[in-house]
């Protein structure tokens, strides 16, 4: 018998109930992710489960279940440099989703109010307009704290201290240290054992960071202090330059000592909040919202990767691939009071777009042919035949007569925020 007192139902005959597990399922199929170092997909592992599952479960109901090694995947951020995700095999995202299922109600209810990452019908707006209300109230300095490595620094023997608060089967701790602990394997198949982190791109890892870090919300909130929380996103908003650099040094200090976090100097600090960004978003300091200057570069880069003539791709898998990429960013970035800096864009955006094109029609001939094809006539079809740049070409009458801002949008190229403006 298992002591559940306070712990509503964590227990490992909970996770592996039926229908906890054919939600899991759900879940994980619909995020259709990447193998892990097993090399089975979602339909392969279904395969291996349908024969298996039978044997799996009564290992983890014994505490023998060993999960399999995580995969070292390294991402380009933003920012420059990588971020090293741990993809874990179908199987293993699977259980571990079963696992997050059962442990966040537990959670959700006691978390902060101003924690909004990774948490059920909660997003990065609700973030932004809390800050927005901040601004408002006259709070106009924004501290801003970076957690150095947050994911890979987490302390196994701290954060399995928060989890024992709520869960007392100790075959269900044994398997998320399990999980904690299991190595991650690189390309070359070398292997690394892990004594703290919690690595990203398993499901189980956002809701293990929102306990960790939960201490550090209860305490800002003792001291009545007016912030928000975005996973390891942290910013409090003050009303003056000595109260906000007072806060950073006590923050810093806590967090050092509680958390056994690094706090990464060189990008925490305080400042107007009109000279700062909180989540790709600049704040006016009359609490407006505006897509921060960074973020327009990294859409910039973005454009030009995605309109680099090279791919090896279709018109259709172009127009695709922008589809997903636009769509998605204009979804998070349309709450900006003004759309004037993407909308800025939009003619150098169609450039690419035309200079990519141009490129691909490669020859002399291929590229006459494609401007008839597109109703350019006399004279105008000299230009297949330039020495000119590609970039100038782009912007000639001819092309922009041959790829018209209707013709790009017919294709699927088009700009969101000018089709949210037609119908404002």
């Amino acid at each position: 018998m298992h002591n559940e007192e306070n712990t509503g139902t964590a227990t490992l005959e909970t996770v592996l109930s039926s229908e906890n597990m054919r939600e899991a399922w759900r879940s994980v199929k619909a995020n259709d992710g990447a193998p892990g170092v097993d090399g089975l997909d979602a339909k392969a592992t279904l395969e291996h489960l349908r024969t298996h599952w039978g044997g799996i479960r009564a290992k983890l109901l014994a505490g023998e279940y060993k999960p399999g090694a995580v995969r070292a995947v390294d991402i380009p951020k933003a920012s420059g440099g990588t971020r090293r995700l741990g993809i874990p095999n179908v199987q293993d995202r699977l259980i571990q989703q079963a696992i997050h299922r059962t442990l966040s109600p537990l959670w959700e209810a006691e978390f902060s109010g101003h924690s909004h990452g990774f948490r059920p019908g909660r997003s990065a707006h609700d973030a932004i307009r809390e800050a927005q209300g901040y601004i408002r109230e006259g709070k106009v300095w924004i501290i801003n704290i970076d957690l150095k490595g947050f994911f890979d620094e987490v302390s196994h023997d701290i954060l399995m201290r928060l989890v024992a608060l709520k869960v007392r089967d100790k075959r269900l701790l044994r398997l998320i240290g399990r999980y904690l602990r299991a190595a991650m394997q690189f390309p070359d198949r070398s292997r690394e054992k892990r004594t703290k982190g919690t690595p990203q791109g398993g499901p189980l890892s956002p809701l293990l960071a929102n306990i960790y870090l939960d201490p550090l919300d209860k305490e800002m909130e003792a001291r009545g202090l007016s912030f928000v929380r975005y996973a390891d996103d942290i910013a409090v908003f003050a009303s003056s330059e000595r109260s906000a650099a007072r806060i950073l040094k006590r923050l810093i200090k806590w967090i050092e000592k509680h958390l056994k976090i690094p706090v990464n100097r060189d990008k925490s600090g305080s400042g107007p909040v009109d000279e700062s960004a909180l989540l790709g978003f600049r704040l006016g300091r009359d609490g407006g919202v505006y897509v921060s200057p960074k973020s327009i570069a990294e859409l910039k880069t973005e454009v030009r990767r995605l309109w680099d003539a090279r791919q090896n791709r279709t018109e259709e898998g172009l127009a695709a691939q922008w589809g997903k990429f636009i769509n998605g960013w204009w979804e998070y970035f349309k709450i900006a009071d003004s759309g004037y800096e993407p909308r800025n864009l939009s003619g150098w955006i169609r450039r690419h777009m035309r200079k990519c094109f141009w490129l691909r029609w490669r020859t002399p001939k291929g590229r006459l042919n494609a401007l008839a094809r597109h109703g350019v006539k006399g004279r105008s079809l000299g230009i297949a035949y330039t020495g000119l740049g590609a970039w100038r070409v782009a912007r000639s009458h001819a092309m922009q007569h041959a790829l018209k801002n209707s013709t790009l949008n017919a294709m699927g190229l088009s700009m969101p925020w000018d089709f949210a403006r037609a119908h404002v």
